[in-house]
């Protein structure tokens, strides 16, 4: 008589650990089914001498579990051309892309390691309605649908999450790029203010899943890369999984002596994550990050500069020899509790430390900053006959503790090489910015058809102490309660066409440098922006899936804007200075071009087609109304090709083209078109049943363009002398090699 037997198992998706609900697990001699619930955990009986289960689900590829262990997990690998059918928002109500009410993109794995894993920039502009800017490796601005184009020199107006701790600090600057790419595993983004669980940033939110090990294995990862310009980077990972505890340590060092003067940078991180299923109705999960940085600042050029001498710096910053060091810690826990297979608890408790010291040619900055917070919500899923409802409620408080000092630089009183000397300190200030977020969010479906509704409430408290003034007050100020509301629909018109649309508010308040006049004083006068973002979009494949794409059509009204000016001693000043339309259309296309049993080509072509102008925008006796919004290109297309071989050859071929960019509010200034061709090749195989490798080399900028790669808007000077580019990488190269080893 054949032996019975019971499997009780959870699902998940690889890349992100997010249960999968509706996966279906077979009893390959009985063919017995059952379907995993919200949570992704199923119970399978049977009888067979060897106990086999093969699990499935649309999206992701299927597997067979031959070895079963008690209460295995089994994780699922989602498919690069069915990116529409996988389950995202791991952090808040999931749900398939396909059946999202808003626009989102996802950048899986295969697209972060697509280059060197050391420039952020060309993965993401790829992705419609994105665009980052670099200056150099710790010069970066990203924009989405032109959002955070006029920060100064990072990325604002963006709200960023590394699993469920926010990488947004308490200025509203986001440095996702200080993170060790290789830490990722996927890439979410959603673009325009249409999530209320998050701090509704009017550009959108940007969630990182990082890399976890795999239960039931042990396994060490060593790559390094060597390119142009001095760059040499090493990455290793040792990743050990057990039943129901995993663990991920990844160190990378990273050192380039930069393609211009005064331009080397060295970087260091360490980053562990851990996942512990205590029992069937909790989980931990840990995440720490640390980061050290030293780089030299090159800055901008004027226009004959940039065209005559790229690798050149500019000369005040290649005199005070300017740099950035810093160093970051981050540490999280988050706990989550299944009251049910309806109710579940999510909490995390997460804090940071920052200290950062710079020298630049007007002053010598020292920094320092202390974040903690905590965010909560529960989640519900429930199922009736005909209709399912979703719903989230929580809330998220969160405390930034800021000190700068500014210091005269003494420089200039040095023989030249010497580089900066702190002179007397000019400004001491102590800000304290705290936030409380509340959000509710719900999903209705019934049949084909889906509504999503959510409520967002902010409230922002400065406290700014002089501490060069010890007898002036302290000053408090409060920003008005936000409250964004939002709206969306979703129908399924057939199994491979989906129309969505939504309308959502959102706000964006400024950053601590936004804040500060040029003599470090705080302006309390200044004002978050706020907007609201309409869209229409569809997502759509065809019936054998050669063929898939999306597009949406939106519009943005902004108000409030937030204007930076340089001034002449190369200082920023902001101020609210009048409001902005931003009008889109965003379109993705992926197409399968050949497909046998041994060798596949794949294609895709994505457009981001963009008008945005000032809608309202006087400034003393300067009208701008009308004019283009400063620093955002007019268009960017990409074209790209990918092969595949069974044998371990694989090639890539990534097109870019870049419109044109106002440099000023004026609009007198542009930055050109550019286009720009990168290129990869490779070979992967395996030795033996335990290691394997990777053997790649690529190329940038191939046609070897001269472009700006940044923009410092709004310069100071005349369109002659004022220094708005910075020069992007020439044709450049890299060789990467991988080895992995399975114990």
């Amino acid at each position: 008589m054949l032996a019975q037997y019971q499997v009780e198992g959870t699902v998940i998706d690889a890349s992100t650990n997010i249960p999968l609900a509706n996966a279906v697990v077979t009893d390959v001699g009985t063919k017995t089914e059952v379907k995993t619930n919200s949570k992704g955990k199923f119970i399978i009986e049977g009888v067979s001498l060897v106990p086999r289960i093969r699990i499935s689900l649309e999206g992701y590829y299927a597997k067979l579990v031959f070895d079963i262990k008690e209460n295995p997990i089994v994780a699922l690998h989602p498919k690069t051309n069915e990116l529409d059918q996988v389950v995202i928002n791991g952090i808040t109500i999931q749900q398939k892309l396909q059946q999202t009410a808003e626009a989102v993109s996802i950048v899986p794995k295969s697209e972060i390691y697509s280059e060197n894993t050391v420039q952020l920039a060309p993965i993401l502009n790829r992705v419609p309605g994105v665009f980052m800017q670099s200056g150099s490796l710790n010069t970066n601005r990203i924009t989405i649908r032109g959002i955070g184009a006029r920060s100064p020199f990072s990325t604002a107006n963006i709200r960023a999450y590394y699993a469920d701790i926010p990488l947004t600090d308490g200025n509203g600057e986001s440095a996702i790029e200080d993170l060790e790419l290789a830490a990722i595993s996927r890439m979410e983004i959603h673009k325009g203010p249409s999530s209320s669980s998050y701090g509704v940033g009017l550009g959108g939110t940007i969630l990182l899943y990082p890399e976890y090990a795999k239960f039931n294995e042990t396994n060490a990862n060593l790559f390094t890369t060597v390119g142009s310009y001095g760059l040499f980077r090493t990455v290793a990972k040792v990743a050990h999984g057990g039943k129901k505890a995993n663990v991920n340590v990844i160190y990378s060092n990273t050192h380039s002596d930069g393609y211009r003067d005064n331009n080397s940078l060295d970087k260091a991180t360490a980053t562990i994550t851990s996942n512990w299923l205590v029992d069937d109705k909790n989980e931990l999960t840990f995440i720490g990050n640390y980061t050290s940085l030293k780089a030299f600042i090159p800055s901008s050029l004027n226009r004959e500069d940039f065209e005559n001498s790229p690798r050149n710096a500019a000369t005040f910053w290649q005199r005070a020899r300017g740099f950035e060091d810093f160093k970051k810690t981050l540490f999280g826990v988050n706990w989550s509790h299944d009251f049910n297979e309806t109710y579940t608890q999510k909490t995390s408790v997460f804090t940071s430390f920052n200290n950062n010291y710079e020298p630049r040619p007007f002053n010598i900055l020292e920094e320092e900053a202390m974040t903690f917070g905590v965010r909560t919500r529960l989640l519900a899923t429930k199922n009736f006959e005909n209709s399912s409802l979703k719903w989230s409620v929580g809330g998220e408080l969160f405390f930034d503790d800021y000190n700068a000092k500014q210091f005269d630089n003494l420089y200039q009183d040095f023989p030249e090489g010497t580089g900066s000397i702190a002179g007397d300190i000019l400004s001491n200030l102590d800000e304290n910015r705290n936030y409380f977020n509340l959000f509710a969010e719900a999903i209705y479906t019934v049949k084909k058809l889906s509504f999503s509704v959510g409520l967002h409430i902010n409230q922002t408290k400065y406290k700014v102490q002089d501490q060069l003034n010890t007898s002036s007050n302290e000053e408090d100020f409060t920003f008005d309660a936000i409250v964004s509301p939002k709206f969306g629909v979703n129908y399924e018109i057939s199994n491979n066409f989906n129309l969505f649309a939504s309308a959502a508010h959102g706000f964006s308040t400024p950053t601590t440098e936004e804040t500060l006049l040029p003599d470090g004083v705080f302006n309390p006068e200044i004002k978050a922006e706020r907007g609201w973002n309409f869209e229409i979009g569809s997502r759509f494949h065809t019936k054998n899936r050669k063929l898939s794409g999306s597009v949406s059509i939106y519009t943005m009204a902004v108000s409030d804007l937030l204007v930076n000016r340089r001034t002449a001693t190369d200082q920023n000043i902001t101020l609210n200075a009048g409001k902005t339309t931003h009008n889109g259309i965003e379109a993705a296309l992926q197409y399968q071009l050949f497909k046998s049993n041994t060798f596949y080509i794949n294609s895709y072509a994505n457009a981001s087609i963009n008008d945005f102008s000032f809608k309202e925008f006087t400034e003393t006796n300067a009208n701008f109304s009308g004019n283009d919004l400063t620093g955002v290109p007019k268009s960017v297309v990409n074209l790209g090709v990918e092969a595949t071989s069974n044998t371990g050859f694989y090639g890539r071929l990534d097109f870019q083209a870049v419109g044109e960019m106002p440099a000023n509010d004026e609009n007198t200034l542009y930055s050109d078109a550019f286009e720009l061709l990168n290129g990869k090749i490779g070979y992967s195989n395996t030795i033996g049943s335990r290691f394997s490798y990777d053997l790649s080399i690529g190329a940038n900028n191939i046609f070897d363009t001269a472009y700006a790669s940044q923009l410092q808007v709004n310069a100071f000077g005349n369109d002659t002398n004022a220094r708005y580019f910075y020069p992007g990488l020439p044709f450049n190269m890299y060789g990467v090699v991988q080895l992995n080893y399975k114990l």
